[in-house]
């Protein structure tokens, strides 16, 4: 188990850097099995670190299968890698005696189902419209043609929304790609109101920067 301080989505590639010993650890034991066995499973941190003594001191149950697909070493033992998420997972028990923290999961597969199209239509149209305006001042945050699949389609916007940790941890969650999907609109569409009244980043970067009576 990777626990991280961000949340991992099904489909979606992220790249990683690993430096922490318990984690170059788990590293090299995927350089050791077969290339398509790469496997590892990754949980948000509810609170704490990713890194330290204490660590994370509580995670989110439902996470993300990992698979491991570039890993480049460097002279300083540290790694980069890029993984890509693979299906929902939720944590029943996490080792952490060993080398590296051992997680007892269980598959949490979403519920199937048909997904309205006018559903579909609203999150693109929203999408489009975020990034319109949001290309006024940075580059495109998905420069590619949307997805046309509905789960995919879910999943992409999830990951490249700017939203905080517990609302992508929301959307990881959501049952079904319906859901995810309104949710996200809901999401963006609150983006763009703030964006409206203040026409300079992101309402989520705003909140991460530091406050100033300048």
């Amino acid at each position: 188990m990777f626990p991280l301080n961000a949340v991992l989505f099904p489909g979606v590639s992220v790249p990683l850097t690993v430096f922490e010993d318990r984690y170059r650890a788990l590293v090299h034991h995927l350089l050791r099995v077969d290339p398509e066995e790469r496997y590892f499973g990754s949980v948000g941190i509810r609170e704490g670190y990713e890194v330290g003594e204490h660590g994370a001191q509580s995670l989110f149950r439902i996470g993300c299968r990992v698979k491991m697909t570039d890993v480049e070493a460097h002279a300083d033992g540290s790694f980069s890698l890029v993984a890509v998420g693979l299906e929902r997972i939720s944590l029943e028990h996490l080792d952490v005696t060993g080398t590296y923290p051992v997680g007892q999961v269980v598959d949490r597969p979403e519920t199937p189902g048909q997904v309205d199209p006018e559903v579909v239509e609203l999150a693109q149209a929203t999408f489009i419209a975020y990034r319109t305006v949001l290309m006024e001042f940075r580059d495109d945050p998905y420069p590619y043609p949307l997805p046309r699949d509905p789960a995919f389609l879910s999943w992409t916007l999830a990951a490249v929304a700017p939203l905080p940790l517990q609302e992508r941890q929301a959307l990881l969650e959501a049952e079904d790609a319906e859901l995810r999907l309104m949710m996200v609109t809901e999401l963006l569409r609150a983006e763009l109101r703030a964006m409206n009244v203040i026409a300079s980043l992101p309402a989520t970067e705003v909140a991460r920067t530091r406050w100033s009576p300048n």
